[in-house]
C-alpha cells in the first residue's frame, strides 16, 4: 500500500549552500520522499554546484536573493499551479539539521490534522544548543505568550507541514525574509488554524554557523509589528500623561473634587492620545483594519479608559497620592493594560478580514510577479 506521507511535497529554500544541501536531498530520498522542490534564492556563482549535485529534484531559481519568506512563497505558488493533487507540503531547511525521520513524523501529523499548521519543535534545554538560538527562541516565545496569547515551544523552527488547501492563505501573509515564518505563527489565530507540535531531534552543526540569520537586522524585522506598537504606545503615553498632568493640575487649582479631577483629566487626555494612537496603529503598526475598526477601537478605548480611571482613582485614594504620584500610578496601571490592549487590537480591532483567496495564474502573477523576478 502506498504511504501517503511520502507523496507530500518537500520544499527546501536555500541561499549560498554548501555540501549539506546534497546531504539533505539524499537523506529525504533515502527516507522515501520523491517530490522535492529546492529554491535557489539568488545564490552567487561560487555556490551553484550544490544545486547541480542535489540530484533528482525540481530546482526553482531566483535571479537575486529575495529572502527565505519569498523563497517559500515562490515554492507555494509553484505547488498551487503544478502539484494540485498533492495533499500538502513540508518545508525543510537546507543545512541538514532536520532529520528525515522527523520530516516524516511531521508529514504524518499533517495527514492526521489536515486543518493544522504542523511544527517540528526542538528541545532548547540541552547544553549543545547555541546560546543565540536558545536566547532568541526564549525571547520570542515569551513575547508570543504575553502579547499574543500564543503558546509555541519552538518559534524558530523551519520544519513545518501545511496542507495544500492552506497555501493560498499562507501566501497572503506579509514578510519576505525570516520575519515571514514569525508572521505565519502570528496569523494562525486570524486564519483560525490550530498549531500542532511534533517533538523532533535537536541538531546543530558547527553551532549553526551556516545560518544566514542576522541577529540584529532580522530580529528587527521579526519583531517589527511589536516594536512599532511599543513605540506608538510610548508616544501616545507621553501625550496622554502630559495632558493628564496639565489638566489635573488645572482642575485641582479650580478646586474640583479628587474624583472629578481623575475622571475628567483621564477622559480629555485619552481622547487626544487615542486619536493619534488609532491612526498610527492602523497605518503603521498593523497596516490593516476593516470598515468598523474605528468603532471597535473606541469601544476598546472606552473600556480601557474606564478601567484605567477606576484603578487610578482607587489606588490614588488608598495612597493619598499627590498629582505627581497619581500620574505615576496611572503610568503603572496603563503599562499593565498595554499587554492586554495589544492582544485585543491585533485579534479583534485590526484583524484582517478574511476573503476568498483566488488560486490561479492571475493570482500568482499579481502576488509574485514570477515571470519577471524569478
Amino acid at each position: 500500500m502506498q504511504d501517503a506521507v511520502l507523496d507530500l511535497t518537500i520544499i527546501v529554500p536555500s541561499y549560498n549552500p554548501d555540501d549539506k544541501l546534497k546531504m539533505v536531498v539524499e537523506g529525504l530520498r533515502g527516507r522515501g520522499f520523491h517530490d522535492i522542490i529546492v529554491v535557489n534564492d539568488g545564490s552567487d556563482e561560487n555556490h551553484q554546484a550544490p544545486f547541480e549535485m542535489a540530484g533528482r529534484c525540481t530546482v526553482i531559481h531566483h535571479k537575486v536573493n529575495k529572502g527565505k519568506g519569498r523563497a517559500l512563497k515562490t515554492a507555494f505558488a509553484f505547488c498551487i499551479e503544478n502539484r494540485r493533487n498533492s495533499l500538502g507540503v513540508i518545508t525543510v531547511d537546507g543545512d541538514n539539521q532536520h532529520h528525515p525521520d522527523d520530516v516524516y513524523a511531521c508529514g504524518k501529523a499533517l495527514l492526521e490534522n489536515r486543518q493544522s499548521l504542523v511544527l517540528g519543535c526542538r528541545n532548547f534545554k540541552g547544553d549543545d544548543v547555541p546560546p543565540r538560538s536558545k536566547f532568541g527562541n526564549g525571547i520570542t516565545k515569551g513575547i508570543f505568550k504575553t502579547l499574543c496569547g500564543l503558546k509555541v515551544s519552538d518559534t524558530q523552527t523551519g520544519l513545518r507541514a501545511i496542507s495544500m488547501a492552506k497555501l493560498p492563505e499562507m501566501m497572503e501573509i506579509k514578510g519576505e525574509r525570516y520575519e515571514y515564518e514569525t508572521n505565519m505563527l502570528l496569523e494562525t489565530k486570524n486564519m483560525e488554524i490550530p498549531i500542532c507540535e511534533v517533538p523532533i531531534k535537536t541538531i546543530y552543526i558547527d553551532e549553526n554557523e551556516s545560518s544566514h540569520f542576522n541577529p540584529i537586522k532580522d530580529s528587527i524585522k521579526i519583531y517589527g509589528m511589536i516594536l512599532k506598537f511599543f513605540m506608538n504606545s510610548i508616544l501616545s503615553t507621553v501625550i496622554d500623561l502630559s495632558l493628564y498632568f496639565v489638566i489635573s493640575m488645572l482642575l485641582a487649582h479650580l478646586q474640583f473634587a479628587q474624583a472629578s479631577v481623575v475622571f475628567l483629566a483621564t477622559i480629555f487626555a485619552r481622547a487626544c492620545s487615542s486619536f493619534f494612537n488609532y491612526k498610527m496603529n492602523r497605518k503603521v503598526v498593523f497596516g490593516q483594519g476593516g470598515a468598523h475598526s474605528a468603532v471597535k477601537y473606541y469601544i476598546l478605548c472606552a473600556c480601557q479608559m474606564t478601567v484605567s480611571a477606576t484603578f487610578v482613582y482607587l489606588l490614588s485614594d488608598i495612597l493619598m497620592a499627590s498629582n505627581l504620584l497619581s500620574t505615576v500610578v496611572k503610568a503603572v496601571v496603563d503599562t499593565c493594560l498595554f499587554f492586554i490592549s495589544f492582544r485585543i487590537q491585533k485579534n479583534w480591532v485590526f484583524r484582517k478580514e478574511r476573503t476568498q483567496v483566488p488560486v490561479g495564474g492571475f493570482f500568482l502573477k499579481r502576488n509574485l510577479k514570477m515571470d519577471k523576478d524569478s
